[in-house]
Parts: C-alpha cells; sequence; structure tokens
C-alpha cells in the first residue's frame, strides 16, 4: 500500500506541473520554480513534513522536495546560529543535490556535443 499512495502523491504533484504548463502556458523553468516555491511554502507552514509522512517517497522525489529542504535548513540552522544561520542550513542540506548537479552537468558538456 505505501508504493500506491507514494506512487499517488507523486502523480498529483506532476499533474500539477504539466495543468501549469498546458493551461497557464508556463515554460518548464516557470513550472520548476513554482513547484520549488510550493514546496518552501508548505514547509513555512509545517505542512510538507506531514505529507512526507504520508507518502514517502512520492513526497521526497519531486522537485518540491527541493524547496523544502532549503526552508527546512535554513529554519533548523537560523534557530541554532540566529540571523547568518539562515545562509548556512540552505546550503549544508542541500549540497549534496547541488554538486551532484553541477559535476553530471560538466560531465554531459564534456563527453557529449549538441546536435544544433
Amino acid at each position: 500500500m505505501e508504493y500506491v499512495v507514494a506512487f499517488t502523491v507523486g502523480g498529483i504533484i506532476c499533474v500539477f506541473g504539466q495543468l501549469l504548463l498546458d493551461f497557464f502556458k508556463f515554460s518548464p523553468a516557470h513550472v520548476m520554480s513554482s513547484l520549488v516555491i510550493v514546496g518552501a511554502l508548505l514547509d513555512g507552514f509545517h505542512l510538507y513534513d506531514r505529507l512526507i509522512d504520508f507518502a514517502g517517497a512520492g513526497a521526497i522525489v519531486p522537485i518540491t522536495s527541493f524547496g523544502h529542504s532549503l526552508v527546512h535548513g535554513a529554519m533548523a540552522e537560523a534557530q541554532r546560529s540566529g540571523f547568518l544561520g539562515i545562509g548556512m542550513g540552505i546550503f549544508e542540506v542541500t549540497s549534496a543535490g547541488i554538486s551532484s548537479a553541477i559535476l553530471f552537468g560538466f560531465l554531459v558538456a564534456v563527453f557529449f556535443k549538441p546536435k544544433g
């Protein structure tokens, strides 16, 4: 049953993104930014953790989880270190994802040539 719930919640997040593409004529970059902001807002109101508890990987895998990680890290570190902790917390939680995106983007650029 966990797999069904995770698949359903992840699918609903993807349907929301597809609706933004189809009906509101957003570009893919706008959709990605919107989903990150939605994840950040949900975490700001302490709702995204409940969604993760309910859906597991269905809520952790989509791009909304990146917004959740940004806000979650910033709030946790701000409680410990004050105002400067906001910046430190953002990068502390998301550094592995950002680093791997940079690394794999570089490797793809080195080994593959564009066709256009």
